[in-house]
């Protein structure tokens, strides 16, 4: 019988397989390389995306921002112009009372009393003057209770003899009638003072 030696042929086979193994593993490897080299391309591509969006946003806010800033200002202008305008509406309704409230204060005023000075706090008024005696001051008194402006007399001082020269000096207090001032939105607090 004749001898066949296999030994070669499956070295062969074996270094073939070998080749093989190595030739599918390096391919395999490329392969990952490949799909991990795109899968970052494509995750960072999509970083680069999410980051293009983030910026225009913050963009965006930014500019909101800005204008509810501006919103805001407008805001505080605008209560600053009402409040301003409210102001002297109430400065022109009053014009009509300062007329009325002289008037009433000559009709008010008996025979025999001047007033040295006025002031007006508010709705308060302040009378300072000289009468030819007491009586006139009540007479006063009872005119101004009478009186559909003016309301509330109250004497503070009078003053009669010789320290206070001739009649009798004297100061007196009054309300004007109308709306409650307290009613009204707050104005700068003004002092009116009137001499004679």
């Amino acid at each position: 019988m004749p001898s066949i030696n296999l030994l070669p042929w499956r070295q062969a086979l074996r270094q073939r397989r070998q080749r093989e193994f190595f030739v599918a593993l390096a391919g395999a490897t490329a392969l990952a390389l490949v799909v991990a080299l795109l899968t970052h391309l494509l995750i960072s591509s999509m970083i680069d995306r999410q980051q293009r969006r983030n910026d225009l946003l913050t963009a965006e806010i930014a500019e909101l921002d800005k204008a509810i800033e501006e919103i805001a200002a407008l805001e505080e202008r605008k209560g600053r112009m009402i409040a301003r305008m409210e102001v002297i509406e109430r400065l022109q309704q009053s014009r009509p009372e300062v007329v009325r409230l002289f008037n009433e204060m000559v009709e008010q005023l008996p025979e025999g009393l001047y007033l040295t000075s006025v002031r007006q706090t508010g709705r308060k008024l302040e009378f300072n003057g000289v009468a030819q005696s007491s009586t006139r001051v009540s007479s006063f008194m009872r005119n101004i209770d009478a009186s559909e402006t003016l309301s509330t007399p109250d004497l503070k001082v009078i003053q009669t003899g010789r320290d206070a020269g001739p009649g009798a000096q004297f100061t007196l207090y009054a309300q004007l009638r109308g709306p409650d001032p307290a009613a009204e939105p707050a104005a700068p607090a003004g002092t009116r003072e009137t001499r004679r």
